[in-house]
């Protein structure tokens, strides 16, 4: 039996409306400076050329590995088409506990990995958790 998922606050859609609207825009704007077709660019990304006009239109959310494509084949950084800014993915890390003995192991665990990344790869996971966490 399949499980019924509640829709997201109005709130929380229309910030998802706008994230989509905002990839998308960025998307097109990265294949145009390429010289790419919508077309060329589906292909190099692996999608069929109406989903990746319906990425480019807003329409709908590229799943982690299409948006790692993405920002590989049009040469633009991850952070960019989800519109992240480093302070959002420092302020995460800082609201984590301050004290290493007040986190459980899974979490100390994780804070030490967060500590060898990269400012983009902890952009998107920030995006990850923070999908995670709806």
């Amino acid at each position: 039996m399949a499980s019924k998922r509640t829709p997201p606050p109005p709130s929380q859609q229309r910030m998802d409306d706008k994230l989509a609207l905002a990839l998308g825009a960025a998307a097109r704007a990265a294949r145009l400076r390429a010289g790419l077709t919508q077309a060329e660019a589906a292909e190099k990304v692996g999608l069929a050329p109406g989903v990746y006009g319906r990425i480019e239109r807003g329409g709908m959310m590229p799943s982690v590995p299409t948006l790692r494509r993405l920002s590989i084949i049009l040469k633009i950084p991850s952070d960019t088409l989800l519109s992240l800014s480093h302070s959002e993915v420092t302020a995460w890390v800082d609201s984590l506990p301050a004290k290493e003995e007040e986190r459980s192991p899974d979490l100390r665990k994780l804070s030490r990995s967060l500590r060898n990344l990269s400012p983009s790869q902890l952009k998107v996971l920030n995006v990850i958790a923070t999908a995670l966490t709806r």
